[in-house]
This record gives structure tokens, C-alpha cells and sequence, in this order.
């Protein structure tokens, strides 16, 4: 347990941002989860339009630190081609 003023400080800003990254990973992982399921169903109206958003989210979690920018590159790539063989 921390035992200086400023580790527990540190330990109070160090849980508010799990807390913050918990929720912000949770709701990047739930879009993209929707995206698939759009995918899965053949859905080609739905996935475009959802497809803009979710990448969106993707390059706010990079500038939030929350991905690497290459796990990004991936995950946008590859559902950009999903969506685009949908016929």
C-alpha cells in the first residue's frame, strides 16, 4: 500500500484511468463486434454505414493510446475489405 502523499496520489490517477481505458476499450471492442455481426449477416447497407463510424472510433482509441497504430491499420483493413465483398 502506498505510504508517500504522492504514491497515493498516484494510485488514486492510476485507477481513474483504468477505469477510463476499461470503458473506452469495452466500447471500441462492442462496435467492432456490431460491425461483424452486420458483416456476418450480409447486411451491406448497414455495414457501410457503420463502417465509417467504427473507424472513427479505431483512430480516436489510437490517439487515446489505447491500440498501437499498426493493431489499427489491421483491424481497418480488414474490415474495410469484409465490406467491400459483401455483393
Amino acid at each position: 500500500m502506498a505510504n508517500h502523499k504522492s504514491s497515493e496520489k498516484r494510485v488514486r490517477q492510476t485507477a481513474k484511468r483504468n477505469a477510463i481505458n476499461r470503458s473506452n476499450r469495452g466500447e471500441l471492442r462492442t462496435k467492432i463486434k456490431g460491425l461483424r455481426s452486420l458483416i456476418a449477416g450480409s447486411d451491406k447497407d448497414g455495414s457501410v454505414a457503420a463502417l465509417g463510424s467504427t473507424i472513427s472510433l479505431i483512430d480516436k482509441a489510437v490517439n487515446k493510446g489505447l491500440i498501437h497504430r499498426n493493431t489499427a491499420a489491421r483491424y481497418k483493413s480488414r474490415l474495410t475489405r469484409r465490406v467491400a465483398g459483401l455483393s
